[in-house]
């Protein structure tokens, strides 16, 4: 076993990480990142299973569902090398486990990407790319283009190797479960964030009236029918400070009385619901046509 023992060198994960930039090449609605991700470890899995059968199955159960930040993917590439290489040398991984690895991890992970890259290192740079523009300077967008490209290989790389060489210590305990711990607490930390990430990115609002209700004289703001002074703007502003309603009428709608109720309640049952269809193996393209359906009917009668 140990003579034989098959081991990707850094020339095949330098394989993996350059075709990883195209992770989102073939991106689709029903497994988001999948083609990419298959397409980026067929290096790697070409010299692990020599066999044409057991390549093609290692191929197939990389093609589920895969979808995080794609800077992110590095680290989960390096764990699945690590994964696959021990199991292509007789360890006992199962598909489960290297797949509740990728999702478990994936989750996490994604919410990390966006403040990082998008929001921290990207806007640095084109602050001083944008500076050095409006002093005239012609190496403005080649210091973007390059710096960016810089930073962005450099994480790919490093943290593939991070996580391959942390896959390959997680893969020597596999008698002591260290596996199915690091997979079982991963998958707990993915669907705590992924439930945190319902509320911030899944918004339905129900603008149905159900109540209308007169106000009081001097709960709204009186405007006046001639010309606004500015003494009399300045009057109205203040009332708009102290809280007056802007209309002579306070209108209830069915979100409001949700939002007191259970904030974020209707994202969380649409959550719920699509997961139920999902497990009754729905397909995912069903499900996103049956809500542009419902959208499009209930926006009709005035409900959406």
């Amino acid at each position: 076993m140990t003579e034989n023992r098959i081991t990707l060198t850094k020339a095949d994960r330098r394989r993996v990480m350059l075709r990883s930039q195209f992770l989102q090449g073939s991106w689709n609605y029903e497994r988001m990142q999948n083609g990419g991700w298959a397409y980026s470890l067929i290096p790697a899995l070409k010299k692990l299973y020599p066999n044409k059968e057991e390549a093609s199955e290692a191929l197939k159960r990389h093609l589920e569902f895969f979808n995080t930040h794609p800077y992110i993917a590095a680290p989960i590439l390096g764990v699945t090398l690590a994964l696959e290489e021990e199991r292509a040398n007789g360890a006992p991984i199962d598909d489960a486990a290297i797949q509740g690895v990728k999702v478990g991890m994936m989750g996490p992970l994604a919410g990390i990407g966006d403040p990082v890259f998008w929001f921290t290192v990207r806007p640095i740079l084109g602050a001083i790319a944008a500076s050095l523009a409006t002093g005239g300077s012609i190496i403005a967008p080649l210091f973007f283009f390059i710096t960016w490209n810089l930073i962005r290989i450099a994480f790919l790389w490093y943290t593939q190797e991070l996580g391959y060489k942390q896959g390959s210590e997680i893969t020597q305990d596999l008698s002591g479960g260290l596996l199915q711990t690091v997979t079982k607490g991963a998958s707990i930390l993915g669907m705590f964030v992924m439930g945190i990430l319902v509320q911030r990115w899944t918004s339905i609002n129900f603008p149905m009236v159900v109540s209308k209700v007169k106000l009081a004289k001097g709960a709204f703001i009186e405007f006046p029918k001639d010309s606004v002074t500015g003494p009399k703007l300045q009057e109205i502003l203040g009332q708009a400070n102290a809280g007056l309603s802007l209309s002579p009428e306070k209108v209830t709608t069915l979100q409001n009385n949700l939002d007191q109720l259970i904030p974020g309640f209707a994202a969380l049952f649409l959550t719920f619901a699509c997961m139920w269809l999902l497990k009754k193996n729905v397909s995912p393209i069903v499900i996103i046509f049956g809500l542009f359906i419902l959208g499009i009917l209930g926006h009709l009668v005035g409900i959406f």
